[in-house]
């Protein structure tokens, strides 16, 4: 179950940590995942072109700035962390203006003067669900989005998570045994708590770069 905001300050320390520019520039340095979304806009073809689209959490802007060069008509980039107000600047520098429309404020609190044909969104965090933004996403497709015969296109509108067991004997080699010689000295206390912060930060993702090998069955 995605993570639930619970108050005033749950929210703001949310959305301060997409005002942190190292994280979009993770996120589009990891090509796999842009040019999926590229590849994805791009085969929509008359599915997007002359269309209005939403984009749920604007960030850098880079899936709207793809939607306007697939033709859509107009794109509402909805951002509400305070990277909007540079956003802005971007959508001016690429001549965007006439297309973007960049909205700092969060979609639960959006009023469009129109239904939209599109919703956008890069809403899945690490794991799938190591974000909560899925919740605003389907808050704007019941919203926004419009039904019928006619009806909307989500991007993307189904998601799949593979399973495997792995090997950490790297990892554990790295992490904790590193502390039980250290340059003669037994340290292993180190690593034991080591393991004892890894046990408390469970609610947080590890991100591990595996070997082939070190993959143990194949993904379910």
């Amino acid at each position: 179950v995605p993570f639930q905001m619970q108050n005033n300050s749950d929210k703001k320390d949310y959305f301060e940590s997409y005002d942190d520019l190292e994280v979009h520039r993770l996120m589009l340095e990891d090509a796999p995942r842009t040019l999926a979304y590229h590849n994805a806009i791009e085969t929509l073809g008359d599915g997007l072109r002359d269309k209005v689209v939403l984009d749920v959490g604007a960030g850098s802007g880079i899936l709207s700035l793809f939607c306007m060069k697939a033709g859509a008509r107009r794109v509402y980039a909805v951002e509400a962390s305070n990277l909007a107000t540079s956003l802005k600047d971007v959508i001016k520098m690429n001549g965007a203006e006439s297309v973007i429309k960049v909205i700092h404020s969060r979609i639960e609190e959006v009023e469009l003067p129109l239904q939209v044909d599109v919703i956008v969104s890069e809403w899945m965090g690490f794991y799938l669900l190591h974000e909560s933004m899925l919740d605003s996403v389907i808050f704007a497709r019941d919203k926004f989005l419009k039904k019928g015969s006619c009806g909307g296109i989500m991007l993307p509108s189904h998601a799949t998570i593979y399973a495997a067991p792995c090997s950490l004997r790297e990892y554990w080699k790295d992490k904790v045994k590193f502390w039980d010689n250290v340059y003669g000295f037994d340290m292993s206390a180190f690593g034991s708590e080591v393991i004892r912060r890894e046990l408390r930060a469970r609610s947080k993702p590890e991100i591990i770069s595996l070997k082939p090998h070190e993959i143990l069955s194949e993904p379910q």
